[in-house]
């Protein structure tokens, strides 16, 4: 129970599980019968006793107020977080039918809270030392390295697209992906991760369908772009340097001012590779009207630790990392624990969404999409694709590729059921991808990735 008083909806709740799996899992413990001592206090501690296939039950209590979004202890051996305990656990809080009452922590709940206080504690009180500790010399000396490194590399990559343009694009689809891993390879070298993903993404263009010498030849002119943004980087813009920057993969501070708002959680999603999870957080500010992206990371096959289900409100201030056009932040000090809110964001219209890309473009031209929320749009069949119809205008956007072959296409639709709808998501080059819906009128969102 938060601060609020205020409970999370069962598909909250289910936003946080790290995968399928553990959605379905957490589901059937949702119920009152595995479980024994459950309570809740108004700091925004929950816990209980859940009976395993052992003859003890699992110790299990969540820290809904933390500020990182909830934290989780269970003593069941799963290795996942949050585990199918502690889904099941909030799932039987959020029921609000009496079976997770107010109460005291017991001795094992209290003495994992008191323990993650006084790490915190700790932490906060080191953190202005280690910072001061710090050789600005050479850091600015390990700077310098790199970027001869990573100047050598966009060197390299230039004569490499004008050997691939002067051949012929034909020859990309001979060569085969091991032409393009392997220049990656080299990028990676060359201490250049941006340059080396996209590298990558060329890679499998040649084997995409029709048209693919058009979509190669763009992709190798953006890639032409970033690497000429690098080489002549002293003579462009500031914001312009610091996006060209954030692209090749340099790392960067979110040193932006401070902004305290009341952020609404517009979606959650993750995506991952082999070595990484990356977790994307659309917040949405009520008093500044700014949208922020938050990202944290995970290793391979586990959650990030950052989690905030959609329709969330926070109070709390987040920084801004540098870049033109840039929306990526960083979440920092939090007032309040998390709390669901009725809040929704303002819409526009499908030709506003599309014009507001383009206006990005300008500030960032190697951008993939921009964060929108579209008012009063119908999902509708458009021959063997979807597209949202303005309801007001005689506009629609397509969807992408990936929002048509995910089950979030049929809860949208099943949630407009022919009538207007506010949906938010991330509008590009390739359509738009949706992520979370709202009805007309009053009801809560609904995530669609």
């Amino acid at each position: 129970m938060t601060q609020q008083g205020v409970r999370w909806s069962a598909d909250q709740v289910l936003a946080l599980a790290p995968d399928a799996a553990s959605r379905k899992a957490g589901s059937k413990l949702g119920a009152a019968g595995p479980w024994s001592e459950a309570g809740s206090s108004d700091e925004g501690t929950v816990w209980g006793l859940c009976k395993g296939s052992g003859s003890k039950p699992y110790q299990t209590v969540v820290d809904i107020a933390d500020v990182s979004g909830p934290a989780y202890k269970c003593s069941c051996p799963s290795r996942k977080f949050p585990c199918k305990h502690a889904l099941g656990l909030l799932l039987l809080w959020a029921g609000e039918d009496g079976a997770v009452p107010r109460g005291q922590a017991p001795d094992w709940a209290e003495q994992w809270l008191a323990g993650r206080r006084k790490r915190a504690e700790e932490k906060k009180g080191t953190a202005p030392s280690a910072t001061g500790t710090g050789d600005p010399e050479a850091a600015r000396r390990r700077a310098e390295r790199r970027a001869t490194l990573v100047t050598a590399g966009a060197t390299e990559l230039e004569q490499r697209l004008a050997d691939l343009l002067r051949g012929g694009l034909a020859g990309a689809e001979q060569a085969g992906y091991g032409l393009w891993e392997e220049t990656a390879a080299r990028m990676v070298d060359a201490q250049a991760p941006g340059l080396a993903a996209r590298v990558r993404e060329l890679g499998a263009i040649p084997a995409s369908g029709p048209g693919w010498p058009v979509r190669l030849l763009e992709e190798c002119a953006l890639l032409h772009l970033l690497d000429q943004g690098w080489l002549h980087r002293e003579g462009l813009p500031d914001g312009l340097a610091a996006t060209v920057r954030s692209r090749i993969g340099l790392p960067a501070s979110a040193d932006g001012p401070a902004v305290r708002d009341r952020w609404l959680v517009l979606a959650q999603y993750d995506t991952a590779d082999a070595k990484l999870t990356t977790r994307r957080i659309w917040l949405y500010g009520a008093e500044s009207g700014r949208t922020a992206l938050l990202l944290s990371y995970g290793a391979a096959g586990r959650a990030p630790e950052l989690a905030l289900p959609v329709g969330l409100v926070l109070e709390a201030e987040v920084s801004a990392y540098p870049g033109a056009g840039q929306l990526r932040a960083a979440l920092g000090e939090q007032f309040a624990p998390p709390a669901p809110s009725p809040t929704r964001p303002p819409g526009i219209s499908t030709s506003q969404a599309a014009a507001r890309y383009g206006e990005a473009l300008r500030d960032d031209p190697w951008l993939d999409s921009v964060p929108v929320t579209l008012d009063r749009v119908v999902p509708a069949p458009d021959g063997d694709t979807w597209q949202l119809a303005d309801a007001d205008e005689e506009t629609a956007l397509p969807l992408t590729p990936t929002a048509r072959s995910r089950p979030g296409l049929w809860r949208l639709v099943a949630l407009s059921g022919g009538a207007p709808v506010k949906v938010f998501g991330e509008c590009g080059h390739r359509g738009f991808t949706p992520l979370t819906a709202w009805p007309e009128g009053t009801g809560e969102p609904v995530r669609l990735y």
